[in-house]
């Protein structure tokens, strides 16, 4: 059963944004969720100054940049920054349409959040998102990212949807290439696979605000409708799921996508690592956006902060053991 502050928000959003459609064009599709998320963004919390920055890959592209920063309570012993890979399906998004997320969490934590402006599909197919996360990751552990961090902080992955994906497929290949430095790994209603995981697969299909179709037209978009895949895009096509860096996942009940979160944790547990998986009862995919009216997407929100700060002190890191 939905929350009903969720139910309000989802005919709130509705009214705006209608979803993923296959009959727009994906700059058309771009334009309508970038309305829909500038009309459910609140003005960013006070204390947070943004500051915008270009990073060159050695390919020769520019990928944007935005560090939020939470002035009131920075200070000289910050305690480290958050990689932060926004959802929209490989397809949608940018720095502005998950700003609402990436401001929160600077404004409610000691750390420093980073958005990545990775690019986008189909223009940019697989594996192009995740080369320019991997890209910016290895520089934020190397010191080469274009902003005044602080030297040695422990360095967290964090993204909701396809940036989950993201997140997670990064933090395996720096385990597989003996990279250390990822002292945490948060994943919000997670797309892990290039299908979902069952039940939900089939019990939520028909679900608000993502429909099976609708990750099945992004995945195509994304990856192409036939394997093969390039395999370290696809976290649940891993082999192995031992020395990732402590981890939190978090499924949404109606969402085809929840039970991803599910598999994934509980993969890693049996492999011996640290995975906390959450389900938000009553919230839909996407319902991050709904932080300001639902008690659910609140907790929810908590729990993220909570498990970043917790991760985000020197020596908290697992050393992608």
């Amino acid at each position: 059963m939905l929350e009903p502050e969720m139910a309000a928000f989802i005919e709130r959003a509705a009214a705006i944004y209608r979803g993923h459609s296959t009959s727009l064009t994906p700059p058309e599709q771009r334009k309508i969720y970038d309305q829909y998320a500038a009309a459910v963004t609140p003005a960013l919390p006070d204390d947070v100054v943004t500051h915008d920055a270009e990073f060159h890959t050695g390919a020769g592209h520019s990928i944007a940049l935005r560090l939020y920063r939470n002035h009131a309570r920075h200070h000289d012993a910050a305690r480290g920054a958050v990689l932060y890979f926004h959802g929209g399906g490989f397809v949608l998004g940018s720095l502005d349409s998950h700003q609402l997320v990436t401001a929160r969490l600077a404004a409610d934590t000691d750390l420093d959040v980073i958005a990545v402006d990775y690019r986008l599909a189909p223009e940019h197919p697989a594996p192009a998102a995740h080369d320019d996360c991997m890209e910016v990751t290895l520089a934020a552990l190397a010191g080469r990212l274009p902003f005044e961090l602080h030297a040695g902080a422990p360095l967290q992955l964090a993204g909701d949807s396809a940036g989950a994906t993201l997140a997670a497929s990064v933090a395996m290949r720096l385990r597989d290439d003996a990279v250390q430095g990822i002292s945490g790994l948060v994943l919000v209603y997670p797309m892990l696979g290039t299908d979902p995981q069952l039940p939900a697969r089939d019990s939520e299909a028909l679900a608000p605000m993502l429909k099976l179709t609708d990750v099945h037209a992004f995945r195509d978009l994304y990856w192409g409708p036939h394997p093969p895949y390039p395999a370290w895009t696809i976290p649940l096509d891993a082999t192995r799921y031992d020395g990732l860096p402590p981890t939190l996942a978090i499924g949404v009940e109606h969402d085809p996508l929840r039970d991803d979160a599910r598999v994934f944790a509980e993969r890693i547990n049996a492999a011996g690592g640290e995975a906390r998986l959450m389900i938000g009862a009553g919230l839909v995919h996407g319902c991050w956006r709904a932080i300001e009216s639902s008690p659910g997407v609140q907790r929810l929100h908590e729990e993220v902060c909570r498990f970043l700060s917790a991760h985000a002190t020197p020596g908290s890191s697992a050393d992608n053991r």
